[in-house]
């Protein structure tokens, strides 16, 4: 059975689970603060609500739940069942990453999408249910790799359970996933959301290969992010036209409107990793500092900058030579520079492009909110 947390946790509020909302960050383990203390849960989302983008979020985020709420009860009550086994530690595991809450952005996306085309069917539900494990997988996997202590602000699942554990359910999560697309029966899903799980698999290895090298281009860390986050944001969105058997040129708007939505979500995502508090941010702040990762924060403070600051980054990054105050002097850089300004001006760019891939649909509720859902990926940075 589903722990009984899990459970509670889905039937106090389905939107909740959906949107992101606290209700389920109680029971999950809490993370130890800077100083070895554990920090307690987060019930009234109090933290979330010290950054100055947070309301804008949750209220975007709200009125799109609220427009495909049961769905949301749907979905979610797919997520409880498919998250089973009879090995109790997949459950466990698996409850510990959903109880730590998340926007459940990309399943919302996809139900979203469906509704637009006017779908009235029960397919998208499960297809969502599908996006979410594959998300979720992702981020077991994601965390391991990175060796992160924290998932949105508490005790990540590696830190809990271990890496080898995380691997295991991450790879089950992974089954489930291709099980509820060949359970759907059409062959073009399939073909959408199983590329799309390769695609991840390829801008995470991407980004592997040009971590510590300063001699990356801006297309090519576009091409990263495209994959490891966008490539999932574009399927999630294009199932429900293809559910709805709406014509290509719908199905390839909202898979623009997702890919845009994606890109904007990840550059803003890298430019909060060095603007943001760690309660805010989830993780430890400049974790991709020192991770040698290669963002475009860190691109536009290099190729700004004169030998000095030049031959900072190099031993920072490329030779991973840090010292205790180097974060701190890379932060001083970056605002020097404008890299976060700039950062953010290029997701702007790509929100506004995922909001015009929409003009092919008529005007209505859902249109509206999926369009302040642009809006705020750019928002809850400032």
């Amino acid at each position: 059975m589903v722990p009984w947390h899990v459970r509670r946790a889905t039937q106090e509020t389905d939107l909740g689970v959906v949107a992101g909302l606290p209700s389920i960050s109680a029971e999950a383990t809490p993370a130890p603060d800077a100083g070895g203390t554990a920090t307690a849960p987060d019930p009234a989302g109090a933290r979330a609500l010290t950054h100055p983008g947070a309301r804008a979020e949750e209220d975007a985020l709200h009125v799109l739940a609220a427009l495909v709420e049961h769905d949301i009860a749907a979905c979610n009550r797919t997520i409880v069942a498919r998250m089973d086994s009879p090995v109790a530690l997949i459950p466990q595991l698996a409850a510990h990453i959903v109880a730590a809450g998340g926007k459940r952005l990309r399943p919302l996306l996809t139900l979203a999408a469906a509704k637009l085309c006017g779908y009235t069917g029960t397919r998208h539900t499960k297809l969502a249910a599908c996006v979410e494990f594959i998300h979720t997988a992702t981020l077991l996997h994601d965390d391991v790799v990175d060796e992160s202590a924290l998932r949105r602000g508490l005790a990540s699942a590696n830190a809990v359970f271990g890496n080898k554990a995380s691997v295991l359910v991450g790879d089950f999560l992974f089954a489930r996933a291709f099980q509820l697309m060949v359970e759907d029966g059409s062959l073009q899903v399939l073909a959408v959301l199983s590329r799309a799980a390769a695609t991840i698999a390829e801008g995470e290895v991407l980004q592997l290969v040009t971590q510590n090298d300063l001699s990356t281009t801006e297309d090519r860390y576009l091409e990263v992010i495209q994959g490891k986050t966008a490539a999932l944001f574009a399927a999630a969105c294009q199932v429900g036209a293809i559910v709805a058997e709406r014509p290509e040129a719908e199905e390839a708007a909202l898979s623009t409107y997702g890919s845009n939505l994606g890109i904007a979500f990840q550059l803003v995502d890298d430019a909060l990793d060095y603007a943001a508090d760690q309660a805010t941010l989830g993780k430890t702040v400049g974790d991709d500092f020192r991770e040698g990762k290669i963002t475009l924060p860190v691109l536009a403070a290099y190729q700004a900058g004169g030998a000095t600051d030049q031959a900072f980054w190099h031993r920072t990054i490329e030779d991973s030579d840090q010292q205790p105050a180097d974060l701190e002097h890379a932060l001083a850089l970056m605002a020097h520079h404008g890299a976060i300004a700039t950062t953010l001006a290029r997701a702007t760019r790509f929100a506004g492009a995922a909001k015009a891939a929409l003009a092919v649909f008529p005007d209505s509720a859902v249109r509206r909110a999926l369009m302040d859902v642009a809006d705020y990926t750019v928002r809850r940075a400032r």
